[in-house]
């Protein structure tokens, strides 16, 4: 048999390809991509349950934009490992990062400006299911989900809370380490939200750091054994969001949706980003994005402009081409 640590160590040598981000949102269908996303500055995991990071990553700061959305809609959040990739030939989050993914709310009087320490509240969960193997390894999770539904996973908005801005925060939390305190990995993303048609509910709240403490069962726990029950870490759901069975069929935009395929959206803030191109647009290089576009090739504030692998516009219409991560620069 297998031993754990030979399957750690086999697990760890896949690190560093196998963190993910949380960057696009698509409400009912429609494709805002990263605009309303807080990117986190790289695909690394959260450790440290205790540490401000763990409210919405160690990211670049509020953006200016907010997603419109209505009590009720379904948004759709997307994950994959490297930033701006929506390959669905890919793991969204690879090298057995099994584990629950969960999505919080946190209502706040300015989403583009709010620091995440108001109280948030469940409104999804998506955790265990024993699998017939009768090995850990076989169970399902919240994250083989994500990666059959090509990184994305549809979450419903409650009908009955208040109208106004939000921050949501989605997470994936990674446990295929966990069998040692400090080593479960939490990746987690905040997308900023106005929320319009609600009622009048407030629902519980909990804080971040607070919610989470290292010692709990469903973070420090050994996947890889044969488990009769998980708890997921945090409060229960709130009573009108949702809970879907791990291993169930993809659905609604999680088995339809492709990007770029729909209107982009009207967000609340300004004008959301867009990129012109031409023929002659230069290639974007890594960090910055490389040599600049030809003639009428440009970025809009907030568009990406370069990072390894991308080979859009680079010259931004506004502001400077700057980089998040290696595979990641924005204009800002």
């Amino acid at each position: 048999m297998r031993s754990t640590f030979a399957l750690v160590a086999a697990l760890a040598a896949r690190e560093v390809a196998s963190h993910a981000t949380f960057q696009d949102l698509w409400v009912n269908g429609v494709d805002y991509g990263a605009q309303c996303a807080r990117l986190p500055l790289s695909n690394s995991p959260v450790t440290d349950v205790s540490s401000n990071n763990i409210r919405c990553n160690a990211n670049s700061g509020a953006v200016a934009k907010k997603c419109p959305v209505k009590a009720g809609d379904t948004i759709t959040v997307e994950i994959h490992q490297q930033p701006g990739d929506r390959n669905c030939n890919a793991e969204a989050i690879g090298g057995a990062h099994y584990g629950p993914v969960q999505v919080y709310m946190s209502k706040v009087s300015d989403a583009s400006s709010a620091d995440g320490s108001a109280g948030w509240f469940k409104i999804f969960a998506d955790t265990w299911a024993k699998g017939s193997g009768g090995s850990g390894d076989d169970d399902y999770w919240g994250t083989k989900d994500i990666n059959t539904c090509c990184g994305r996973m549809d979450v419903p908005i409650p009908k009955d809370i208040a109208s106004g801005d939000y921050l949501l925060r989605a997470e994936a939390l990674a446990l295929h380490t966990a069998g040692s305190s400090g080593q479960a990995q939490f990746y987690m993303t905040c997308f900023q939200l106005t929320v319009s048609g609600g009622g009048s509910a407030a629902p519980a709240t909990v804080s971040f750091p607070g919610a989470y403490k290292a010692s709990d069962p469903g973070i420090l726990v050994n996947i890889h054994a044969a488990m009769s029950g998980y708890t997921a870490p945090g409060p229960a759901v709130y009573s009108s969001g949702s809970t879907r069975k791990a291993g169930g069929a993809c659905a609604g935009c999680e088995s339809t949706c492709k990007p770029g395929s729909g209107p982009a959206g009207t967000l609340t803030a300004s004008p959301q980003p867009s990129q012109t191109s031409s023929p002659g647009g230069g290639n974007g290089g890594g960090n910055g994005g490389g040599s600049g576009g030809g003639s009428g090739c440009s970025v809009q504030a907030y568009g990406q402009c370069g990072g390894n692998g991308y080979t859009g516009c680079t010259k931004c219409a506004s502001g400077t081409c700057k980089a998040l991560n290696d595979y990641y620069s924005q204009c800002s």
